[in-house]
């Protein structure tokens, strides 16, 4: 695959933009049905900017964030590498209002009336909706990881959610002196990805190496006994890093105990790690106004049907991104960006009787291990009556050759002006 530019990734969002599935009566209550959107990252600003956009205004949207900037996970990785500055990946929902006319209400969305159709706000106001999309993305569940909390996080960040975390972890991360290490307490499958532990890890040592912090090292206490990309990731650590990276599974620490985050200590039953930073990254769960309102499993996530992204336990809400279980497809922005647009064109079948086709979706997960030297995952995906498929895959391979990692690295920026560029409407 060559370099993705903005416009090839138009034409295969365009692709992934179709669902069927018997819907519920059309709308015709008022003049114009309403679309709630709540959360304004990869899923919900990208269904709120299709519903609008292609209703060409027969159908109110409005996006319930609260933040007026949205930070990317993904790429935030190539912020603490120093690959990136905090200010690109961070992006203004203003193209949404004045472009596209989308109502932008930057408020905490604090629950959801299902009977009366109706999203609370914090103030206590009320915002009516004839459906309703939830991209909320993912709450910690810090007792995962023993003695870690939310006051935790302010000293051990998790960065799991960008923003304030991240910067966080960036500034904690530049205090690194030689002969201090860097200990990461990886998640539990299913997680957040972007941003990859991994490729979080590998950033942690191109930093220390440019700083000549030879006798530094990142120790990795996985909870898991392998992970996504792995030998990918293993031979591009012995190539650029070789004595910097430990990475150990349960099999071998026997299990994280405690975490001290005033000491800089990990416990585990082999040993007590401690470190100057602490990177600490627990369990997640589907944010808390999914769960609140009744649409999570016992797995703290939402099940959705495969064919419209719809939640499972009510037809007029859809649930996007990280908060759903999607069957095959990872938790990524790609994901979310292209669940949506199945979920826009439902909703549009629903309130307008716009056509509705087939659903299919994508997937891409790029990391970057050091300069230019990207790697890449990904799949196509079709919905069955059980869950979203994956039809077919691909992955980088060891020992590709310099050229090829750059133009998997290159291709990984033209996705990220392409999918901001489709989430907001602006340039990346």
């Amino acid at each position: 695959m060559g370099r993705l530019s903005r416009r090839r990734f138009a034409q295969l969002a365009l692709g992934t933009a179709t669902v069927t599935l018997a819907t519920p009566s059309i709308i015709r209550a008022q003049a114009k049905p309403r679309v709630v959107v709540v959360g304004g990252g990869a899923g919900g600003a990208t269904a709120a900017r299709y519903i609008a956009k292609d209703s060409e205004g027969a159908v109110d949207v409005t996006l319930i964030e609260m933040n007026k900037t949205f930070t990317t996970c993904f790429f935030s990785n190539l912020y603490i590498g120093d690959f990136r500055t905090f200010e690109s990946i961070t992006h203004s929902y203003d193209q949404l209002a004045s472009g596209y006319g989308v109502t932008v209400v930057n408020a905490r969305a604090a629950a959801v009336d299902r009977d009366a159709r109706e999203v609370a706000l914090a103030d206590g106001s009320k915002v009516p909706y004839d459906r309703l999309v939830l991209s909320p993305g993912i709450d910690m569940k810090y007792d995962t990881v023993p003695g870690y909390s939310a006051e935790a996080a302010e000293i051990a960040p998790h960065a799991w959610k960008a923003g304030p975390q991240t910067q966080l972890l960036k500034t904690k991360l530049d205090a690194v002196e030689d002969g201090q290490n860097v200990i990461m307490v990886a998640p539990p499958n299913p997680y957040r990805c972007p941003p990859g532990p991994y490729e979080r890890i590998s950033m942690f040592a191109h930093v220390l190496k440019k700083k000549g912090l030879t006798n530094s090292k990142i120790i990795v206490l996985d909870v898991k006994e392998k992970f996504s990309k792995q030998a990918l990731f293993s031979e591009g650590w012995e190539n650029h890093y070789p004595g910097m990276v430990e990475w150990l599974p349960p099999s071998v620490h026997g299990g994280v105990t405690g975490v001290d985050v005033n000491a800089g200590t990990v416990e585990t039953d082999l040993d007590t790690f401690e470190g100057a930073l602490l990177n600490i990254v627990p369990g997640q769960k589907a944010g808390a106004i999914a769960t609140d309102a009744g649409l999570a499993n016992d797995s703290g996530f939402c099940p959705i049907d495969p064919y419209s992204m719809r939640a499972k336990e009510d037809e007029s809400i859809f649930v996007l991104g990280d908060a759903c279980i999607a069957g095959d497809m990872p938790k990524s922005g790609f994901s979310a960006n292209s669940q949506a647009k199945v979920a826009a064109v439902q909703i549009r079948g629903d309130l307008t009787e716009s056509r509705v086709f087939p659903a299919r979706y994508a997937n891409t997960c790029w990391s970057l291990i050091e300069t230019e030297d990207g790697v890449k995952v990904g799949a196509q995906y079709q919905p069955t009556d059980e869950k979203i498929a994956s039809t077919s895959s691909f992955i980088s391979q060891t020992g590709e050759s310099a050229d090829l990692r750059k133009t998997t690295y290159e291709e990984s920026i033209g996705w990220y002006a392409g999918i901001t560029t489709d989430m907001f409407g602006t340039t990346g």
